[in-house]
């Protein structure tokens, strides 16, 4: 039976997240914070969608100071939603949005750690303990201005931007993503700071649950239970997308881990917020349906009888019920009815599950980023030009319809969620692309509008 895991609760101005509360939905603007009347009309539209709190990214202390016009402009509106600011690679724009709005997210990876070069790095216990004391002493002064302002933190672990010191010791692993979480947390905890809810996201929806998980048995352990934010991060679009999202978080909601959710498309933001919406009214139906599924398993195949009439739907749900089953290897076969769609869709589907949960691949396989104010180009175009191109030389050349081709809007997430990739296309500056084979950056700055053609002309070279 369907219980949800008892936490505490991390309270963004009126917003609670935890304990009681219901499961927060949010989402992430992809205009450009220094765009303040686009940025406005953006949070609003988001939030009529349904949403409860909004994140903006600030790379700097520009985009930081923009947030609080921002928030005047949205709150003159009538609209209190509380803002999130995201950081990446400077704790000083953190300080300063600490000040400015309702919450601020830190990331583990580049909050005082340099940025990753995938480089070993050797330690002794005592110069491990010794970088560690370098993060309380940055962290704790941040720490001082929440309190001062009831600004709430997230910290917010990304498989794709693990620092060079964690992976040098944990390695490329659930282990070292759930270690990196709690180096924070623990001083949070030593400073009596509570207004903490934590996410650890990855492109792998294996991955992705299995941390997930890890971090729960972690807390546990050391008598934590803050709430936890979940996503699969760079899902990509359509159905794709969507079905990622839904067998990741879907597998925990199911479990009761989760107490906000976000959707990360590679579509307007506000399309994200009804397909979140749909996963939390499916939690009790899904979790019950996948106990009957588990306790079925019949020659190594999963069968699911469904009876939804919109496509949607049918996804979300079916992704939802078993794609733990699949996760955790009850078996490695899917059969799913559903009156009203033809064999070939619910084949179809049922691939696309297989695949997102790793068992069986048989298409391209897009990572690709929500996209934010940090983004470079015009991700959802470059997305379908680069869907066209590869669909074009599939059709002569089957190797392609096997890879994992990674699209990200910019450097934070690129070459470490694409260590999942074969290939990659990142934003590098206004108007330039850097290409590359797993992390290994292999051509850079290079014209957008070229930058297509040439990932398929390396990818052909490359393969021969």
């Amino acid at each position: 039976m369907y219980q949800r895991r008892k936490s505490s609760v991390c309270q963004v101005a009126q917003v609670g997240i935890g304990g009681e509360n219901p499961i927060r939905i949010q989402s992430m603007t992809n205009t450009n914070t220094n765009d303040i009347e686009g940025s406005a009309a953006q949070i609003e539209r988001i939030v009529d969608a349904g949403a409860d709190i909004v994140r903006l990214t600030a790379q700097g202390t520009k985009e930081a100071l923009s947030l609080k016009e921002i928030e005047a402009r949205i709150r003159k509106d009538g609209y209190d939603v509380p803002l999130v600011a995201d950081i990446h690679f400077n704790a000083n724009v953190a300080d300063v949005a600490a000040g400015i709005v309702e919450k601020v997210r830190i990331n583990p990876g580049n909050y005082v750690d340099p940025g990753r070069t995938f480089k070993k790095l050797e330690y002794t216990d005592e110069e491990y303990a010794a970088e560690i004391e370098k993060i309380r002493a940055r962290l704790v002064p941040f720490l001082n201005i929440c309190k001062e302002h009831h600004t709430a933190v997230r910290i917010g672990v990304n498989h794709g931007s693990l620092s060079d010191r964690i992976m040098s010791r944990y390695g490329d692993t659930p282990a070292g993503m759930v270690e990196s979480c709690m180096e924070f947390l623990r001083i949070c905890r030593s400073e009596n700071f509570n207004d903490v809810v934590i996410s650890i996201k990855a492109s792998n929806c294996v991955v992705m649950v299995r941390t997930m998980r890890l971090l729960v048995e972690k807390m546990n352990a050391e008598g934590m239970a803050y709430p936890l934010h979940l996503g699969v991060t760079e899902a990509g679009e359509g159905e794709d997308g969507r079905i990622k999202s839904a067998v990741g978080i879907g597998a925990l909601l199911c479990e009761g881990i989760g107490d906000t959710v976000r959707v990360s498309l590679s579509e307007a933001p506000e399309r994200e917020i009804p397909v979140a919406r749909k996963l939390v009214a499916m939690i009790p139906e899904c979790a019950a349906l996948r106990e009957k599924c588990r306790q079925t398993v019949k020659d190594d195949t999963v069968t699911l009888a469904l009876h939804e009439t919109d496509m949607e739907s049918l996804q979300l749900k079916a992704a939802m019920t078993v794609g733990a089953l699949f996760i955790d290897g009850v078996a490695h076969k899917l059969v799913i009815e559903n009156p009203g769609f033809t064999e070939q869709q619910l084949v179809d589907l049922a691939d696309s599950i297989l695949q997102a949960a790793r068992v069986k691949f048989t298409r391209t396989e897009y990572i690709s980023c929500p996209g934010c104010g940090r983004t470079l180009y015009n991700l959802e175009e470059t997305i379908a030009r680069i869907k066209a191109a590869v669909n074009k030389t599939a059709k002569t050349d089957k190797r392609f319809a096997t890879l994992k081709i990674g699209i990200m809007g910019c450097i934070v997430n690129g070459p470490g969620e694409m260590a999942d990739a074969d290939y990659g296309y990142v934003g590098a500056g206004p108007g330039k692309v850097s290409l590359y084979k797993g992390k290994q950056c292999i051509e850079k700055n290079i014209a957008s509008d070229l930058a297509v053609d040439r990932l398929i002309t390396f990818i052909k070279e490359d393969l021969n």
